[in-house]
């Protein structure tokens, strides 16, 4: 029987570690790089977003179809990205230029 050499995992090793969880989860996003096939979630999304009326971070005009930068195919199954869309603490704002998905227009 082969004796495995038992490993070692030092305070400064085990705080690397911990340190690089979170920066990873810190990083930011860039949201133009977010388009294509989009889902509509309200839990477990890829990026939580705020639809404002002024300054966002990207505009988005939602289309029926070839989706490319600054366009949202909104679906139901097979989602390049799923969004949730919030009121509070979102990762980045978008303004869509035809109004919010889903929402009566006047």
């Amino acid at each position: 029987m082969k004796h495995c050499p038992p490993i070692f995992l030092t305070v400064p090793g085990a705080l690397s570690m911990l340190l690089g969880v979170a920066v990873a989860a810190d990083k930011k996003v860039d949201p133009a790089t977010i388009h294509g096939r989009i889902q509509l979630v309200d839990s477990f999304p890829d990026y939580k977003v705020k639809a404002v009326k002024s300054f966002p971070d990207v505009k988005v005009k939602v289309v029926d179809a070839f989706p490319g930068p600054g366009k949202w195919q909104i679906v139901d199954s097979f989602p390049d990205f799923k969004i949730q869309l919030v009121e509070s603490f979102p990762d980045f704002s978008v303004e869509f230029a035809d109004g919010i998905p889903g929402q009566a227009k006047h």
